[in-house]
This record gives C-alpha cells, structure tokens and sequence, in this order.
C-alpha cells in the first residue's frame, strides 16, 4: 500500500479509505480545457476503457473511487467489479451539468438527487457527498433535506464545495453542521479553481484555520490542479497540511494509473 494516505476512515462502521480514485477526467470535465475533448473520445464515451483505468489502479493500490451518476462511469465501473476491483464507493449525489466558467445554480437545484441516494444504495457505498454546484447554491433548507436523507441511509453523509473560504463561512452560519462528516474541498500550492489567489503563508494559515473551526474530515481534491502540477510535488505539499485527512484525483489512462499511484508507494 501507499506510503502516505496509506489509512483508512471509520466512521458510523463505514470504511472510507484515505485516496480515493476521482472521476473527473473518466467523464471529460469541461474545467481540463482542450485534454476534455480527448477524455471525450479516450474515455468518457468508452465503458470498455474507462474499466481499464479503474482496475489499473485498484492494482495499484486504490481501494476507493468518487462516482457520480454517470451512464458510462457506472457502465465501467461496473466491468471492474466483475473483473475482481473491490472497491468503496463514495458518491456524489445530485451533480448535474452546470458548467464550471459560469454557473447556474437553480439548474442545479432541479436535478433528481434522490435517484443518486437510491442508486448509490446498490454499490458499497461508505459515504454520499452533495454536490458543490448544490451546497455552493447556499439554498441550506435544500442542502439538509438530502443530507438528512443521505443519513437515513446509513452512510456517511458530506458536502463538497468549490469555495473553501466563502463556503465554510456560509454553512457555519446556515446549516446544522451535525448533520455531515466529511467536506471535500479543492486544495492545491498553486491556490487553483479555489477562491484566493495563492497558498503563501497567510492564506496557507487562514485556510488551515478556517476548516479545523468547522471540526469536520477534509478531504482535499483537484491536488494536482487540473495537471499544473506534477504528481510527487502535488501529494508532498498536501502531505504537509496536517489537517488533510484524505485525498481524491483523477488519472486519464492505465500509465497515469501506475505513475501516480506508484509515487504514493515512493514518498
């Protein structure tokens, strides 16, 4: 196993392994600018290969993927548990097609949340996260009702968010904290898609100091900043943040895969 990011998460008897493989280039996000058109035609149209990448790096180590209700995700998700990937599943519920550069946050109010909730009931799903285009939508009655419905389930309940600054302030003020664990936030040394300009040392301290006053599992995503950074550099910064208790990123092939997780084995 890893060297780091090595652990697993218990909580409510749900295991929530520390690296978890992300979904983000399986199903061409549009915030890889020009390589989304290329995760288009490789991956996200293809089962075939997107099962590939998932069992390259469930051999490599990854015991954890974040899935979305995605047609061709599920459909190679599917293909490597019937090819022996045994994995935790940790969903996100409610994401919908909002575009990243200007979004729309009634739109994402209008998607069918509790398919997700039922759908994800199916896999051996630790934990369900609502998605940051509905937490960031500051709509708070809308957020509780999915995680109070994401908590009769019986897994662990979370949100995401896009805004670890202006979010954190927000929710502390506008929803029963009691009702989530885990918060999944962008965190990245270049300050990338986050709201501040940089990670220096003041923002580096004000970050730190504003998510441990919330007392919640952070896990951090987009560590590699959308490919600006380089893997070994990427997991040795979040590595020294010691209020990170998880990691999530993406991989765009089998060799991505192996590369990356294998630096984990290295650190």
């Amino acid at each position: 196993m890893f060297s780091i990011f090595n652990e697993n998460i218990t909580i409510k008897d749900k295991i929530i392994p520390q690296t978890i493989l992300g979904y983000a280039p399986l199903i061409a996000e549009a915030h890889f600018g020009h390589r989304s058109r290329l995760y288009e035609l490789d991956l996200s149209r293809n089962p075939e290969n997107i099962s590939k990448v998932i069992i390259e790096a469930y051999n490599n180590g990854a015991r954890a993927i974040n899935l979305v209700n995605d047609e061709n995700l599920l459909k190679g998700f599917d293909i490597a548990i019937e090819k022996g990937c045994d994995m935790k599943v940790i969903a996100t519920i409610g994401k919908s097609d909002v575009d990243y550069r200007m979004p729309n946050y009634e739109v994402a109010k209008e998607v069918d949340w509790e398919e997700d909730i039922e759908l994800f009931q199916k896999y051996d799903t630790s934990a369900m996260l609502v998605d940051e285009f509905i937490v960031d939508g500051y709509d708070w009655d809308l957020t509780s009702e999915i995680l109070s419905k994401i908590n009769e389930t019986g897994a662990v309940s979370g949100i995401i968010t896009a805004f670890p600054f202006r979010t954190t302030k927000e929710l502390k003020d506008n929803l029963d904290t009691s009702l989530f664990d885990l918060y999944m936030v962008p965190i990245n040394k270049v300050a990338y898609m986050m709201d501040c300009p940089d990670l220096l040392e003041e923002h580096r301290i004000k970050l730190k100091e504003t998510l441990e006053s919330l007392d919640k599992i952070i896990i951090a995503s987009r560590i590699f900043a959308t490919g600006i950074l380089q893997p070994k550099e990427a997991f040795e910064f979040i590595n020294s943040l010691n209020y990170v208790s998880g990691i999530t990123f993406g991989v765009a092939s089998e060799k991505e895969a192996s590369d990356d997780f294998s630096i984990l084995n290295e650190l």
